[in-house]
């Protein structure tokens, strides 16, 4: 498991991904959902965790397994298609979108260390190390990400690779 504040900083790359996405298909960067997608990547990107909590009882156990359900991969990844195909037709696809980015993100940055993710129908784990360890490896990844798709959605590709700026995203 990354840190809480691994998870905080690739939550705000993941912000940014999402927000460069709903632009492009949303029409520009001053539709609503732009800033509703960035605050839900943000909130998404430790959703798998807080999801786990039992929030209507008072003594805020998890009623959940760690890293079961609520860290499945399929399920981020169906969330994200599908809002990704509701963008421009729902009001509530923008944010869903945010939001399974930054669910996304939080497995990308849970899958190195050995307890691993769920992503299909068992745990897989990269096993490149401990938890806790190396945040700042998963947090400039994400951050990498973010540039690139940022950069090549609101400045066009200006300063990408030659390859990179052919590469549709809408």
């Amino acid at each position: 498991m990354a840190s809480s504040k691994a998870h905080h900083a690739t939550g705000f790359a993941a912000g940014i991904i999402a927000a460069a996405i709903v632009a492009r298909s949303s029409g520009g960067p001053f539709h609503p959902g732009v800033l509703l997608s960035f605050i839900a990547g943000v909130a998404g990107s430790t959703a798998p965790d807080w999801l786990e909590v039992a929030w209507w009882s008072r003594a805020r156990r998890l009623w959940i397994t760690h890293r079961t359900l609520t860290h499945w991969g399929i399920g981020w990844l169906a969330l994200l298609a599908v809002s990704y195909h509701a963008l421009g037709h729902s009001i509530y696809a923008a944010p869903a979108f945010g939001f399974a980015c930054g669910g996304l993100m939080h497995l990308f940055a849970d899958w190195p260390n050995p307890l691993g993710v769920p992503w299909i129908a068992g745990r897989h784990s990269l096993n490149l190390w401990n938890s806790g360890h190396c945040d700042l490896i998963v947090v400039a990844a994400s951050w990498v990400a973010a540039w690139f798709i940022g950069e090549h959605v609101w400045l066009h590709g200006v300063h990408a690779l030659p390859w990179l700026r052919h590469w549709p995203i809408s």
